[in-house]
């Protein structure tokens, strides 16, 4: 009698244990509901104590959770169709108005998510949506985070993955880009002309105060002609070089009857070429 009235205790003490007994994980916080209403204590992570039958342990998840956000059509403030899909990084930081204040705030969260990258994308423009994404990663995060913090939830971050263009601004963009590329190199070439011109300009004045600058260059230029193995040579001959050898070319000596006719003012006569009358015997 003794023995079953022992079992009996023991199997009674058991159920108790399970019943009142449970396991926090470390990275989930127990919020204790007695006869419904919750208890200010929060169960951190390991055993905690319940009285059977009164108390209701609910879990809370206090990790970062991660929430892919849907594609969402929309249209720009330049009236461009585009499709956006984005992603919500979350977590609990209060697990009492997470557990009261919102029925699921998974759920909560993900439907705020989907709303406000279609009221980002009609304030924006193409540009900004292309090039200017932290921006509009910080007002997600702004207009996700101030109804969730009603709700115990703290947005972490906000990333936009994609913006999905309509194939016929894919074409016009493509064009666009093409033609600015087009545009800077003409500009590129046009300023490469123009220190070409500079240089040569400089160049010149160079070569026109020193006419043996262009006796050189002549030269250089006969030698790079010549190693093409040309087998005619058509040669300029400018007329600063011909300047330049009249100037440094001595002259020759008058003869002594010319120089005593220049000197009494008189042209000597040119001589006359022998005819038949002075070749006859």
């Amino acid at each position: 009698m003794v023995v079953e009235i022992l079992g009996i205790v023991a199997v009674a003490g058991g159920a108790w244990l399970a019943a009142s007994l449970r396991v926090v994980k470390q990275y989930e916080r127990g919020l204790v509901f007695r006869f419904g209403r919750v208890r200010a204590n929060i169960r951190e992570p390991g055993l905690a104590l319940l009285v059977p039958f009164a108390d209701r342990l609910q879990k809370v998840n206090m990790q970062i959770i991660t929430m892919p956000i849907p594609a969402q059509d929309g249209i720009t403030r330049d009236n461009v169709s585009v499709r956006v899909d984005a992603v919500v990084y979350f977590k609990v930081i209060d697990p009492v108005l997470a557990a009261v204040n919102v029925q699921d705030y998974r759920s909560a969260v993900g439907q705020v998510a989907q709303t406000s990258p279609r009221s980002i994308i009609g304030k924006s423009e193409l540009d900004d949506l292309l090039s200017n994404r932290e921006r509009l990663n910080e007002g997600l995060e702004l207009m996700i985070d101030n109804p969730a913090l009603d709700w115990g939830i703290h947005i972490d971050r906000v990333e936009i993955k994609d913006v999905a263009l309509p194939e016929s601004m894919k074409r016009s963009m493509s064009r666009q880009a093409e033609a600015e590329r087009e545009r800077r190199a003409r500009v590129i070439s046009a300023d490469g002309e123009l220190q070409a011109s500079y240089k040569l300009s400089q160049a010149a004045a160079t070569m026109a105060d020193t006419p043996a600058a262009m006796q050189l260059r002549l030269l250089e230029t006969v030698v790079q002609v010549s190693a093409e193995k040309n087998s005619t040579l058509v040669l300029p001959f400018p007329v600063e070089l011909l300047r330049f050898l009249d100037a440094n070319t001595p002259k020759a000596a008058p003869a002594p009857a010319e120089a005593a006719s220049e000197a009494n003012g008189q042209v000597a006569p040119a001589p006359r070429e022998p005819d038949d009358a002075d070749l006859r015997p």
